[in-house]
């Protein structure tokens, strides 16, 4: 991993990381997660995010302690149901996909006894887990609300195959 850091700071400016980064947030970060995550300083960091904001790619909120930055969630959405959609996969491929997410989630259900990603958290409590334990649950939470997010996206992109086609006719764009 130190590699894969090394080299692609060597290959991609300050500027782009950050961009790259910001673009990718699944919660609001403040500036200074986003600049240790670009390895790049606070202050260009920080411009970057503004121009970002500007440009309406990223929000700001400036509600809490600390000023964060998220992105268009419905724009994120919108384009990676596109990418789905354009990527070669036939709507069977990511129907069978899906199924396999929602199977893992009830996996995850029964194997725990929970219901969601904060209630496998809220059994870290039981003082029977031993380390390696309780790192698995946190890793699996991570996962499951990934797999929900994924789960809306796959499901929008397939609700929506048709709409989501790449138009070849400028008119029937403009229509």
């Amino acid at each position: 991993m130190v590699e894969d850091t090394k080299l692609r700071n060597q290959q991609t400016t300050g500027e782009d990381r950050v961009r790259m980064i910001a673009r990718q947030l699944s919660e609001p970060r403040t500036a200074n997660w986003i600049a240790s995550e670009a390895g790049w300083s606070h202050e260009p960091t920080k411009r970057v995010l503004e121009r970002l904001v500007e440009d309406t790619i990223l929000h700001r909120d400036d509600s809490g302690t600390h000023t964060t930055y998220y992105p268009d969630y419905r724009r994120q959405a919108m384009q990676e149901a596109m990418r789905l959609r354009d990527s070669g996969h036939t709507v069977e491929e990511l129907t069978d996909r899906l199924a396999e997410m929602k199977a893992q989630i009830r996996d995850w259900e029964n194997e725990f006894g929970v219901e969601s990603p904060n209630h496998l958290r809220g059994t870290l409590a039981d003082d029977a887990l031993d380390t390696d334990e309780e790192d698995r649950r946190r890793e699996i939470a991570r996962e499951w609300e990934h797999l929900q997010r994924r789960i809306r996206i796959v499901g929008f992109a397939i609700r929506e195959w048709d709409f989501l086609a790449p138009t070849t006719d400028p008119a029937e764009a403009s229509s």
